[in-house]
């Protein structure tokens, strides 16, 4: 695709174009950086997941993202896909607004209920959240999403793998040209260049980020703290938290948690 300008961002660039004649919204980006990032967090955390579920996780950061940088700025998402089969949970979620994506697996303690759920949470700023919850029929993740669209969003969305790591979201607007949509297949995305045309709405950069902190773990711990000092720490003098949202792994010692409880009562 020739209307890939040299990528100027240090972070992950995701490019949004209208398709002129179509009616149509392409987003696309290579995610080798954030991988490498995603890789790197691992790494630093001394975690790895399941080879067969990696890829699930990494395909539905793209599509989240993709998804992210076709929307307003002022908005938030956060996706949950559960599968009864194998029972697993993934977990990304992306804020424009701070230019962060982030996401997580979870293979224990899922509960099953026999059911395939996709659920998208929507945090708008000075607007109240909206959930969206549809049982799914499909096994990977862009498509998945797509049935999400067709569910919820009222408008149609396609997901392309343009190169290894490279990946586009084609999604209809009001007037778009359904028959053509449809239609499109890999061969067709390979040849928009030519064959329509393409205008550069925007320009949107994203980093793996998840913006957990010691102080964040407090706030959460802090009650139970309150309630259930020893359920918390039972005999240790310390405990590791693992992040929801990323899996980091943060450092608590009940002394620490001990002056933060007793700060907050002050305040």
């Amino acid at each position: 695709m020739n209307t890939e300008d040299s990528q100027t961002l240090e972070d992950l660039a995701v490019r949004t174009y209208f398709i002129r004649g179509r009616n149509a919204l392409l987003a696309r980006a290579d995610f080798g950086s954030l991988y490498v990032d995603y890789y790197l967090h691992q790494g630093q955390y001394g975690y790895h997941h399941a080879p067969k579920f990696d890829g699930m996780l990494k395909e539905s950061l793209a599509a989240l993202t993709l998804h992210c940088a076709s929307r307003p700025w002022n908005e938030a998402w956060a996706w949950t896909i559960h599968f009864h089969d194998p029972l697993l949970n993934l977990f990304v979620t992306g804020d424009n607004r701070r230019g962060i994506v982030v996401g997580q697996m979870f293979t224990d303690n899922v509960k099953a209920d026999g059911r395939n759920l996709f659920c998208a949470d929507l945090v708008r700023e000075r607007s109240d959240s909206r959930r969206s919850t549809i049982e799914f029929t499909a096994s990977d993740p862009f498509t998945i999403v797509e049935q999400y669209y067709a569910q919820s969003e009222q408008r149609p969305a396609r997901y392309f793998r343009y190169g290894p790591e490279e990946f586009i979201m084609i999604s209809a607007q009001p007037g778009c040209d359904l028959a053509w949509f449809h239609e499109l297949d890999d061969e067709g995305v390979r040849t928009l260049d030519d064959a329509e045309t393409l205008s550069l709405l925007e320009q949107r950069s994203y980093r793996w980020g998840c913006g957990c902190s010691q102080e964040r773990m407090f706030s959460i711990l802090g009650p139970i703290m309150q309630t259930d000092p020893a359920g918390l720490f039972g005999e240790e003098d310390l405990i590791r938290v693992s992040c929801p949202r990323c899996g980091a792994l943060h450092t608590v010692t009940r002394e620490a948690i001990e002056a933060y409880v007793a700060k907050s009562k002050d305040v």
